[in-house]
């Protein structure tokens, strides 16, 4: 995100793992440039413990963190009749450059450490919403602890963003035998009870877009000198390096081995040569 905040004013942060997205919210708590959106599972000492509805922000920052707290078994149709009109009110009036979407598989159902009963159609549907709004999106990964259930989840959302259908029925391969006893793409919902009542996720719905109808407009960002882009010099060729450009010794050093160098005669295979 800080890198694409060089090239963007504004960046939205959308994360759909079941656990809340800490350390993006910390990291832009007090900006106005990203706005982080995080739908989770809160409450019952579930960790990380963090995101409260009434953690939004601070000072500049204020109300550009947005926090929707669940309960456990949230479903495909609820999570849509919350997903899809906060995220269109955000992009109202938070109007982003720029998205990265953070898919984790852990939401699903059948996860190890999740609680949600999310199906991977439910989460892909997410993913196709975002996609809509044509801004430039960055798409990741993040938690998942059944393995079969991340497999199915990220390829079918690649093949979401990449506007491809597949065929449900996984083709033969090297890990076949991983998905039986059905061999098929999707992971369906259990039939975990959803604690997600419409009265609670209604009144938190109205409580966030009371939240977001108090920023007037979206930030502006001043015009300042444009921070070099981050790359590791190691791995730099020394043709990339302007010559007018004072570099630090401990760097150039650092790019030097001691067997280029040449002391004497020695080192060149010459020695006995004289006797």
């Amino acid at each position: 995100i800080l890198e694409m905040l060089k090239f963007y004013p504004r960046v939205l942060y959308i994360d759909i793992d079941v656990h809340h997205g800490d350390g993006v919210e910390e990291a832009f708590y007090v900006t106005d440039r990203v706005m982080t959106l995080s739908f989770h599972k809160f409450g019952d000492m579930f960790f990380p413990g963090t995101g409260d509805i009434w953690d939004k922000g601070s000072g500049v920052g204020e109300s550009y963190a947005v926090n929707f707290p669940l309960k456990d078994g949230i479903d495909d149709e609820s999570y849509q009749d919350i997903f899809v009109p906060v995220v269109n009110k955000v992009m109202e009036v938070f109007r982003p450059s720029a998205i990265v979407l953070q898919c984790g598989a852990d939401s699903l159902a059948q996860d190890r450490l999740g609680c949600f009963n999310l199906t991977t159609r439910g989460h892909a549907n997410c993913v196709s919403f975002v996609k809509s709004f044509n801004v430039p999106t960055l798409v990741l990964g993040g938690g998942g602890y059944n393995i079969r259930s991340v497999a199915r989840c990220w390829v079918n959302e690649t093949a979401t963003v990449l506007g491809q259908e597949l065929d449900t029925r996984i083709p033969y391969n090297d890990y076949w035998e991983y998905f039986a006893p059905d061999y098929n793409l999707h992971v369906e919902k259990t039939q975990m009870e959803n604690a997600n009542s419409k009265m609670y996720l209604e009144k938190l719905r109205i409580k966030i877009m009371e939240n977001l109808r108090s920023l007037n407009a979206a930030p502006s960002v001043q015009m300042q000198e444009m921070p070099p882009t981050t790359y590791d010099s190691d791995f730099a060729s020394e043709d990339d390096f302007d010559p007018d450009e004072r570099r630090l010794q401990a760097e150039m050093d650092a790019r030097q081995d001691p067997r280029e160098m040449f002391d004497d005669e020695n080192d060149q295979g010459f020695e006995g040569m004289a006797r």
